[in-house]
């Protein structure tokens, strides 16, 4: 609780609700700044303008008043309109001034402060209308945890050069990309191609269409288009392309911006030709991007006859999306008997959608998840689909961030735990809008987004990146298409390749994890005629034998046997680089998995559930440390190490040195190493290998069983035991190893701040962090 914020909302109740002036209504008096306490603050400026009746709103009669009767300072007549400036600003974090309706200093430079944030003029320090309705809002002009700094200069700028223009108004300059930015932006280039004030709404037609037509920008050009087009880039950088192309805002088309166009053009199915070209500009403004690019996907509710998917191939289509599943009383569109014939039969694959109603907020729960994941499963099998096909559980509905995490995610959630019982035969993906499939697939690990880019008014398509894990995106609706079977509507979609290439066939039979288990079968059949040592700790010594990622695991884990190495590639054995999950369908890293295998394999055991080793380095713990180092990279924008592992840790389609795989790795290397520990003496890791990832159904519990066996199902032993290995100093290998990853991932900075260094509570945050992820991926499994 803030008591100036507290203070500020006694004065608006007391001034005017408890003197019986009840239409500007009661600000709540909790000391927390909110838009109750500024929709009151709002409607009691509108009272002491004499606006009638008053509202929430801050619009254009509000503005109107406010500029008839000049920008508000020390000169202005009304003590309750100089006060409601004050206490605005005590709610805005500023000090404002003694709060009792006295202009001086203390408020000018309150206000010149707020101003410099938001990129205005701040040579004086008047209240301008516009300034005045950015008071009474709940935007930040100070970067927020999870802002970037290169955002909120381009916010900054953007309020700073079109402050002026009639339909601008001020906007947030908090670093995060949103709705409202994006809308400024719109309206920046609606100005800059010659669009009328009045018309600038910030919407995606026509005209700005025609203006970007005519503002292709490329390398070596200069001005405002290129500082637009930039901007455009930053907002929508996919962490999916990592550090290697990351641009920033500037006024000059170099060689950067170009690379990181081509990169960003591969991202989105577009020529990489390095361009600012319409079909980029599109892509980068509008859910949509260019509607009538050619693309390879469609999705129908149509059946596909011999004669529809002959005319779909002849088009330049590949893949098709059709339904598994109909609601009793809905619109006839779920696969047909023959129809998978007639779509194979035609060189087409297909990719799954489920939906059962799915566009009303009460669609989603739970249970109506975990309801719906059994349906599917059962619909899945009836038409033969082959394991690790991804079924796209559909949000056909425009759900707010609130709305996404109250039921959205556990909506699927509850999805994920029904394919879990099932053994995960199916991999759930997620079709909606960009926030949406964001937000599912960093809480639920949806393994690829279907977006639904033709709902460009959705606001979870407004202000949002394509989610990074973007497989499929619909681009165009076409209606009553002539065929040889009659009229049928299709849904242009772009497909990116690289990502779910869907089904060319079913009832196949797949055996999960084949070049892996193949893998291990060969290196264990070498190690028996080898002839020296224990085959099970060779097999995991050759698969990390080259190192992984920079990590030196000879030092940590100790030297492989160099003659089985000479051995083995002398027939013809060679390190197999990645594999891919049958329950999750994102590509292993075999190397760090059996280098975590065998860290936990040859290394003792600790005797406490809260102390670890050189095994836990060669998994989660060196994961951790090279983690570390990026949370002190990024602590400007991210102060809270529990905020950095929630958005960061382990998650699908984010850059990270400690991704979604990393912990696949971790879990199912510890897993093996334990079951090859206890049961060698009657299975081999071939026979444990082909356990955990088919017959015995291990890795669709993976989570769960690492969480309770390697931390005792308890997020205290988890934070404690992360919080150990970041601080422990008995082992000097592990020391040594651990400040050169946490350094390293720091950016190079040799200041930065050691775990041991930062405040208790700090790292403590950190850890909690961690575990509470850890448990979360456990929950799911459950």
């Amino acid at each position: 609780m803030d008591e100036k914020v507290l203070a500020a909302q006694k004065w608006v109740n007391a001034t005017y609700y408890n003197k019986g002036i009840t239409q500007v209504g009661l600000a709540p008096e909790d000391g927390k700044t909110g838009w109750g306490t500024m929709y009151a603050f709002t409607r009691a400026l509108q009272y002491e303008l004499g606006i009638t009746p008053v509202s929430n709103s801050f619009g254009p009669t509000t503005l109107a008043k406010l500029a008839a009767r000049g920008d508000i300072g020390p000169g202005e007549t009304n003590v309750n309109i100089r006060k409601i400036v004050q206490h605005a600003l005590f709610c805005k974090g500023y000090w404002g001034g003694d709060g009792n309706g006295t202009y001086a200093l203390d408020t000018s430079r309150s206000v010149v402060e707020l101003k410099q944030n938001a990129g205005l003029d701040s040579s004086n320090g008047a209240v301008q209308p516009k300034v005045f309705k950015a008071l009474l809002s709940m935007d930040a002009y100070v970067l927020l945890s999870g802002g970037s700094e290169k955002v909120r200069e381009i916010q900054r700028w953007l309020n700073g050069r079109y402050f002026s223009k009639s339909t601008f108004y001020v906007g947030p300059c908090d670093g995060i990309y949103s709705r409202d930015v994006q809308t400024a932006l719109m309206k920046a280039i609606q100005y800059e191609v010659g669009i009328p004030e009045a018309q600038a709404t910030g919407n995606f037609g026509d005209g700005t269409k025609a203006g970007l037509r005519n503002h292709v920008v490329t390398e070596g050009n200069t001005g405002v288009f290129v500082q637009l087009f930039s901007a455009a880039c930053v907002f929508n950088e996919p962490v999916q392309l990592g550090s290697t192309y990351l641009t920033s805002f500037k006024s000059t088309f170099d060689s950067k911006l170009r690379d990181f166009v081509r990169a960003f053009q591969e991202f989105s199915d577009l020529p990489p030709t390095g361009l600012g070209d319409f079909a980029t500009w599109s892509q980068l403004l509008v859910s949509t991007g260019d509607p009538d690019r050619s693309v390879t996907g469609c999705d129908t509710r149509f059946t596909i006859t011999p004669a529809i998917g002959k005319d779909l191939y002849n088009s330049g289509h590949r893949y098709v999306g059709r339904y598994i599943y109909q609601p009793p009383g809905t619109i006839d569109k779920y696969i047909k008997p023959g129809e998978l014939a007639n779509i194979f039969a035609a060189n087409l694959r297909v990719f799954p959608i489920f939906q059962d109603n799915g566009r009303l907020l009460g669609d989603f729960t739970y249970d109506k998840g975990y309801a719906n994941g059994l349906l599917a499963h059962s619909r899945g099998l009836f038409y033969g689909f082959n394991r690790g096909t991804v079924i796209y559980f559909a949000v056909d509905y425009d759900a707010t961030s609130e709305e996404i995490a109250s039921n959205i995610v556990p909506y699927f959630n509850g999805v994920s735990a029904a394919l879990s019982s099932q053994g995960k035969r199916f991999v759930h993906g997620v079709y909606g809008s960009r926030n949406v499939c964001s937000k599912v697939t960093k809480a639920t690990y949806a393994r690829y987004s279907f977006v639904s880019g033709m709902s460009w008014g959705f606001s979870g398509n407004l202000g949002f990146p394509m989610p990074t894990n973007w497989s499929f995106t619909q681009i165009k609706e076409i209606g009553k298409i002539p065929s040889a079977d009659g009229p049928y509507d299709l849904d242009k979609d772009a497909h990116r390749p690289g990502t779910d290439e869907g089904q060319g066939s079913v009832n196949a039979v797949v055996e999960p994890a084949a070049k892996f288990i193949d893998y291990v079968e060969k290196l264990y059949g070498l190690a028996v005629s080898y002839g020296k040592g224990d085959p099970n700790r060779l097999v995991m010594e050759y698969g990390r034998h080259r190192g992984y990622g920079g990590m030196d695991w000879w030092a940590l884990i100790g030297d492989p046997d160099a003659g089985f190495i000479s051995y083995a590639n002398a027939r013809g054995a060679t390190v197999l680089n990645e594999f891919t999950d049958p329950f999750s369908g994102t590509q292993i890293g075999a190397e760090h998995l059996l280098a975590t295998a065998n860290g936990h394999y040859a290394k003792q055991q600790p005797s406490s559930a809260d102390r670890g080793g050189a095994g836990d380095v060669g998994g989660w713990a060196g994961d951790l440390f090279t983690f570390y180092g990026e949370w002190r990279r990024d602590s400007e924008s991210y102060p809270n190490g529990y905020t950095y592992c929630q958005d960061k840790l382990a998650k699908i389609g984010v850059a990270s040195t400690f991704s979604f795989t990393d912990l696949v790795e971790d879990a199912d290397g510890y897993l093996i190493a334990e079951r090859v520990r206890r049961e060698g003496a009657k299975k081999n890791i071939v026979q444990i290998v082909r356990e955990h990832y088919g017959t015995g159904g291990g890795g669709a519990r993976r989570f769960r069983d690492y969480y309770t066996q390697r931390f005792s199902g308890s997020p205290t032993t988890a934070a404690s035991l992360a919080r150990y290995m970041l601080t422990m100093e008995i082992d000097p290998t592990i020391s040594l190893g651990r400040e050169y990853l946490i350094s390293k991932n720091a950016g190079g900075n040799g200041s930065v701040m050691m775990p041991w260094m930062l405040p208790g509570d700090r790292l403590d945050n950190f850890c909690k962090g961690f575990a509470e992820q850890l448990k979360a991926r456990a929950d799911l499994e459950k």
